[in-house]
C-alpha cells in the first residue's frame, strides 16, 4: 500500500475524494526497476496500471514478420516521465498491454491492480467517468507524441 499523500501530488488524482485516494492507495505499491528491465511485454494481459515516480520508462513496439516470422523490429514510440501514468491497457478493454515497457534507467513507479481499480470505477460512477476522462487525454497525448515520432523518422 502507498500513502494517499503520495498519491494526492500527482495531477492524474486531482480532484478525488479522501476515501477514493484511500482505496486507490490500498491498490498500490511501490516498486522499483533496473535499467533495461521490462515491466510488461505486448499482448500481455494488463494487469496492472502504472505511475512512474522517478526515473524513465521506454515504450517499445516489437513487429514480427508475418511472412515467416523470423524477422522482428523493434520501435521506440514514447518516453514515460516521472508523474505520468502508462499502462493504461489495465483500465481499457480487451485489457492487453499494446505496447512493451522497459526501465531506461533505474526507475521507481507504482502500481495500481488493474481488476481492483477497475472494481473501485464501477462501484462509483463518478470516479469511472474521472478515470475514463483522464485515460483519454492520456491516450491522446500519446497519439500525439507518435505522430511527432512518426514525422521524424
Amino acid at each position: 500500500m502507498v500513502s494517499t499523500e503520495l498519491l494526492r501530488r500527482y495531477p492524474f488524482f486531482a480532484n478525488l475524494t479522501d476515501d477514493e485516494l484511500r482505496e486507490i492507495a490500498m491498490i498500490s505499491e511501490e516498486k522499483e526497476y533496473a535499467d533495461g528491465e521490462a515491466l510488461f511485454v505486448g499482448g500481455e494481459n494488463a494487469d496492472y496500471l502504472y505511475l512512474l515516480r522517478d526515473g524513465s520508462i521506454e515504450l517499445h513496439y516489437v513487429v514480427t514478420d508475418e511472412r515467416g516470422m523470423e524477422e522482428t523490429h523493434d520501435y521506440l514510440v514514447g518516453i514515460i516521465n516521472p508523474g505520468e501514468v502508462f499502462g493504461i491497457s489495465a483500465a481499457v478493454e480487451p485489457y492487453q498491454y499494446t505496447a512493451s515497457a522497459v526501465a531506461g534507467g533505474p526507475s521507481l513507479v507504482i502500481e495500481m491492480e488493474g481488476s481492483a481499480l477497475r472494481d473501485l470505477c464501477e462501484a462509483d460512477v463518478a470516479l469511472k467517468a474521472l478515470f475514463q476522462e483522464r485515460i483519454a487525454s492520456t491516450l491522446f497525448k500519446r497519439l500525439q507524441d507518435s505522430r511527432v515520432l512518426l514525422l521524424a523518422a
